[in-house]
């Protein structure tokens, strides 16, 4: 497949597109720093985007490509908001371009906690997290209701707590709710449930809750 990969110059973006280019595909890595991206590789082109909420140069990174995959998360120099806005810029430069799939990665904490959720990761995970975050993750619910409000064939990804830990090479999702939070999870696994999950029909228009597989 053709994807574009937003945000590609972040801890898990990085791994994204090297996971894409491992599995053949063709990836335009989009970066505002071409020096911050230590991914090479046949099969990968790098666009620079100094604004990821502007739609029209978007729209040209989203043209003749099957999905686009979004790894932009908030940072000291973005701060809270860059989802929910860079969701209303991709939308209206796919529509543009005649793009239809996006997989993009929210946060557990915007949902509420699994039935199977233990004491106390809803009595106490959920609820501080929730506290302390409280921007990203209000950032994070307006951006999956701008995509719910679209016709894009959206998935966004919800994981709990990420790490730089090696992959473990297996992970748990649940389409339409959250996995328990019982433990982290190593952002290459994140990387590969995005790209496992691409082209499941099951996942369009769906929240996926992803974490660490059951010992």
């Amino acid at each position: 497949m053709k994807l574009t990969v937003l945000g590609a110059t972040g801890a898990t973006g990085r791994l994204v597109v090297r996971r894409a280019l491992d599995d053949g595909h063709r990836v335009t890595a989009v970066v505002r720093d071409p020096a911050r991206l230590p991914v090479t590789g046949e099969g990968l082109d790098v666009a620079t985007l100094a604004d990821v909420t502007d739609p029209g140069p978007l729209a040209e990174l989203c043209r003749d490509r099957d999905a686009v995959l979004s790894c932009l998360g908030p940072t000291a120099r973005r701060g809270p908001g860059v989802l929910a806005a860079a969701a209303r810029a991709l939308i209206r430069a796919a529509a543009a371009a005649g793009m239809t799939r996006a997989v993009v990665i929210s946060a557990a904490p915007v949902g509420p906690p699994p039935p199977d959720e233990g004491f106390f990761g809803r009595r106490l995970v959920y609820p501080l997290v929730r506290a302390v975050f409280r921007d990203v993750y209000t950032d994070s619910a307006a951006m999956e209701q701008e995509l719910a409000r679209s016709t894009l064939d959206w998935t966004a990804l919800r994981p709990g707590r990420l790490t730089n830990a090696p992959a473990r090479g297996h992970y748990r999702h649940r389409i339409g709710s959250n996995v328990p939070t019982t433990a982290s999870l190593p952002r290459a696994d994140l990387a590969h449930a995005m790209l496992d999950l691409l082209p499941a029909e099951a996942t369009k228009r769906q929240v996926v809750g992803v974490g660490p597989a059951k010992p």
